[in-house]
């Protein structure tokens, strides 16, 4: 499913009244930024919610850094909910503010005035001889893993049933746009810009040099077999980097585009390539 054009829309007319503020896990100090910032927006008759998430809010704020942004996308996806990221520690790619300027891009929104990306996600269930997994969702990756520190996994790959190739590999990378940041681009992936709209696959330390990373259109289904001839092999299966499920021969992995994309708040001030030479220290004589 494509959502049409993901350049960042401009818009003027939003309304903010009511708003979720999600805080990193055990993180005692963005608790207490939380606090401070519901007592704020309180002051601007504005309601908000305290780590929960629930339809009809108008905005998800994400105290912390990308994991606990990756942790909420799922839901704020589904229920339809723009989202923005206050970096509570070094610039993030998804929590790109600081924050320094957290309440200057509050007050913005505040006006009615949102630059706002539809990220593209990605839905995945393991089909088993004995019945389907349920969906789960992912806004950066979905990532089938080798358990076994000795065994490269077979792993054979489709694209809408068309055979692509038998990946033997430490494991297979799935990934979004979005993704092609984190676990792709370690593993020798191409940088994507999150405007676009496709599905990318790299191989995680391939057996032969010729497996190189893919990047398909956004309407494939990308399928991925596990193959073994010995019963206790498995793999592991990795959502945003959350382990979800174990693979056992015979099954598959099957992935396309999630119905709903994840409405993310950018800064107007930070644009991609800023953050880019920010995260990836281009230009730096470190």
């Amino acid at each position: 499913m494509m959502y049409g054009n993901q350049k960042t829309h401009r818009i003027k007319d939003f309304q903010l009244r009511q708003a979720g503020i999600i805080v990193k896990k055990d993180d005692a100090e963005a608790l207490q930024y939380g606090v401070q910032l519901q007592n704020w927006l309180e002051k601007h008759s504005i309601r908000s919610d305290l780590n929960q998430l629930t339809p009809g809010l108008d905005i998800a704020i994400i105290l912390g850094g990308d994991g606990t942004l990756l942790h909420v996308a799922e839901t704020a996806a589904r229920y339809g909910i723009p989202v923005i990221g206050i970096n509570l520690g070094n610039l993030g790619f998804l929590t790109e503010l600081t924050e320094q300027e957290t309440i200057p891009a509050l007050e913005e929104i505040i006006g009615g005035t949102v630059s706002m990306e539809h990220r593209l996600m990605l839905k995945c269930r393991i089909i088993r001889k004995n019945g389907n997994e349920p969906y789960r969702y992912a806004l950066n990756d979905v990532v089938i893993n080798k358990n076994a520190a000795d065994r490269l996994l077979h792993l054979s790959t489709k694209a809408n049933e068309n055979y692509i190739t038998t990946y033997r590999a430490d494991g297979l990378i799935i990934s979004t746009p979005t993704g092609s940041t984190a676990y792709s681009l370690s593993a020798g992936g191409p940088l994507v810009h999150p405007g676009l709209e496709t599905i990318l696959l790299t191989p995680i330390c391939p057996f032969m040099l010729s497996s190189r990373p893919i990047i398909l259109p956004p309407d494939t289904i990308v399928s991925s077999q596990f193959i073994s001839e010995e019963s206790d092999s498995s793999a592991n299966i990795i959502v945003d980097g959350q382990h979800v499920w174990e693979m056992n021969s015979g099954d598959i992995l099957e992935v396309q585009t999630a119905e709903h994309p994840l409405h993310l708040i950018v800064s107007a001030r930070n644009d991609y390539f800023t953050i880019l030479r920010n995260k990836l220290k281009w230009g730096s004589n470190d």
